[in-house]
């Protein structure tokens, strides 16, 4: 059943196809379990890292085309990395909304797991994880989030 979903989800992909097919077998050779579910915008495709339970990955559909939501964990070990993102990318995190409750503690659910501080290009942010790490999946974009990720499946 899930095969079926997540071919259902690649007719949806467009032109971006080959490219998000390239991410999810990374994925699924670094130990992700991949969980396929419906939402009202299209499919939602996570993956988990398999001795954690924890998602890394999520791709998203939106009306601008596909994205990916990365959940990093280990972004302390590689944060230099974030200076090479190209421009588009970087434009995106910093767009995305703060995270309230790094901001201010009591400005947010306490429920609500924190989201990132980190620093790019010389300048902090402290994004909501819901909102950072969330970028379109293009020709550009791809060698970037592939790397990305390659840093979070590092043992």
């Amino acid at each position: 059943m899930t095969d079926k979903n997540y071919e259902k989800f690649l007719e949806t992909t467009g032109a971006s196809r080959n490219l998000v097919e390239d991410i999810n077998g990374l994925l699924l050779d670094g130990n992700c379990c991949r969980e396929i579910k419906t939402a009202k915008s299209g499919f939602t495709v996570s993956y988990l890292l398999q001795d954690t339970k924890r998602t890394l990955a999520t791709f998203v559909c939106r009306k601008t085309g596909i994205k990916i939501r990365i959940f990093p964990q280990r972004l302390n070990e590689y944060m230099e990395f974030l200076d090479t993102l190209p421009a588009k990318m970087k434009k995106e995190n910093i767009k995305a909304s703060a995270c309230k409750r790094l901001v201010n503690p009591n400005d947010c659910n306490p429920k609500c797991v924190m989201g990132y501080d980190f620093i790019m290009d010389r300048e902090r942010y402290q994004k909501c994880r819901y909102m950072a790490f969330m970028p379109s999946i293009t020709e550009e974009s791809t060698p970037y989030i592939k790397r990305m990720l390659q840093n979070e499946l590092m043992q």
